[in-house]
């Protein structure tokens, strides 16, 4: 019978010569979820040994980790803005970077009150349920075109306790309208992966929904697609948010240029990479 610690040696030996990052980690991190834990208390349990049904559960989860399937999906969740949300492949997988798109958001609206918030492709719902959990002055539709995604959002809407204060809707933005309400603030994470990137990109992403990477096309046409809508959905003054991808700054400025929204800025990511612009409506 192995004990905790062999596990995990032999675990992050093996999934260092699949060519695994972080080979030790992602280890430990599978070995918790199994052992239902938290990752640091596996050094508190070295000498524990683990049940057959563990060690083949195990196993089963380094597999799958051993063909680059992301280590949220095997272990079904992942934390976002301090929160916890559930993941599988209907989702695009929440990465830390978007919580500087909600981080603008919150500080810039702080001192606003009944605010009306889009959120385009909502996903697994991160930005909505995270907007919503950090104040409770908004009032948030979120909208995606796929049924899985929605799913995945409204639970996690509940599971964070916010389910009360989100409107999920199964709509293509594409042929989005809502004639009786006008907007603050609109937020969307694009597909802006194009085309030609997609077959390079890192193995694990290949497992991620591709409707949420790319756009079939230049990475560009959603942003083109939303500013337009966005000038009949959102009030006059209203703020509009997006995800951009890396060397997208200049084009997508100039899209939301073009579509009447002005006094536009940029946050930078962990990487000194534009990653978020935000425009005002004229």
């Amino acid at each position: 019978m192995l004990t905790v610690l062999e596990a995990i040696k032999l675990s992050a030996q093996y999934l260092d010569s699949k060519g695994i990052e972080s080979a030790r980690i992602n280890a430990e991190l599978l070995l918790a979820s199994v052992l239902k834990c938290k990752r640091l208390e596996l050094y508190l349990s070295f000498d524990r040994p683990l049940s057959a049904e563990e060690t083949s559960m195990y196993r089963e989860f380094l597999r799958r980790r051993s063909i680059f399937e992301p280590l949220q999906y095997i272990i079904g969740s992942v934390e976002f803005y301090g929160l916890n949300f559930n993941v599988n492949k209907s989702v695009l997988i929440p990465r830390p970077e978007t919580e500087l798109m909600v981080e603008l958001i919150l500080e810039e609206n702080k001192n606003k009150s009944g605010l009306k918030i889009l959120d385009i492709g909502t996903g697994s719902g991160n930005i909505a349920v995270s907007l919503a959990v950090s104040s409770t002055r908004f009032e948030v539709k979120a909208i995606d075109i796929s049924k899985g995604a929605l799913e995945v959002a409204k639970q996690n809407a509940i599971q964070n306790k916010v389910n009360d204060r989100i409107d999920f809707l199964l709509s293509d933005i594409k042929n989005y309208s809502d004639d009786n309400l006008k907007y603050d603030i609109i937020v969307s994470n694009p597909p802006y992966i194009s085309v030609q990137e997609f077959p390079e990109l890192q193995k694990e992403l290949k497992y991620e929904p591709s409707i949420a990477l790319t756009d079939e096309a230049d990475g560009l046409s959603f942003y083109v697609v939303i500013c337009e809508k966005a000038r009949n959905l959102l009030k006059s003054g209203g703020y509009l948010y997006f995800e951009i991808g890396q060397n997208q700054d200049l084009a997508v400025k100039e899209i939301m240029t073009s579509n009447s929204f002005s006094e536009i800025i940029f946050r930078k990511d962990y990487q000194n990479i534009n990653r978020v612009i935000r425009g005002i409506k004229n």
